[in-house]
């Protein structure tokens, strides 16, 4: 008997969070050092932008592996496909990463604080699902998984670039704020990533006739 799709989806995001969890254990005497044993630097506060921004952007994270995941099912074009396995790859290897960091550092993975509060800002989570700014609400996310082909192909070029949008404005403002070298490091190459992917996106959404 074959596993309900959700059930699929939900184990194959858990099992690439827990690559990305290895990953930061593998190479947590470099990365993780400034809360290793003995390394005399304390590790980021509660309220410091790097457990923030490591909190906020792991739940953004989410929300653009699983959209990235019902478009794959939604559509048999190969350039959308591949685009949709990197966010995958990528996002989910990142999110463990940012959770495995959190550990490291003693922090809660959740917290009752108001998303975006380190950035100076709060974002008041709405009840249609959007938690922070440029995440999908429930209703977007039931109609990419209502559409098929391109259709399917367009709304997720164009919830995925809003998506970016904001995670960029996000990882900017960690990459100035930040105390430590990973969350710096990591908020900078996410901002040029998504940045270029937004490009890539306009292209795509063009060679479907369709605007951002």
């Amino acid at each position: 008997m074959r596993a309900p799709r959700s059930m699929v989806v939900a184990g194959a995001v858990v099992f690439l969070v827990a690559v990305g969890l290895v990953l930061v254990m593998v190479v947590r005497p470099s990365s993780a050092s400034p809360s290793s044993a003995g390394s005399g630097v304390s590790a980021p506060s509660e309220g410091s932008a790097d457990v923030g921004f490591a909190r906020d952007m792991s739940i953004h994270h989410q929300q653009a592996v699983e959209m990235a995941f019902i478009v794959r099912d939604r559509t048999d074009d190969e350039d959308v496909r591949r685009f949709a396995y990197d966010i995958i790859n990528t996002q989910a290897n990142q999110r463990g990463m940012m959770l495995g960091w959190l550990e490291i550092w003693d922090r809660p993975k959740s917290s009752d604080r108001p998303p975006m509060e380190w950035m100076g800002h709060t974002f008041t989570p709405r009840s249609d699902g959007s938690l922070m700014p440029g995440m999908a609400t429930d209703e977007q996310l039931d109609r990419l998984r209502a559409a098929e082909g391109r259709a399917a192909e367009v709304l997720f070029l164009r919830l995925m670039t809003v998506h970016h949008r904001a995670g960029a404005d996000m990882a900017q403002a960690a990459a100035g704020a930040a105390g430590t070298d990973e969350i710096r490091n990591l908020a900078t190459g996410m901002d040029r990533a998504q940045e270029s992917e937004i490009a890539l996106m306009a292209d795509m959404l063009k060679a479907r006739g369709a605007k951002p």
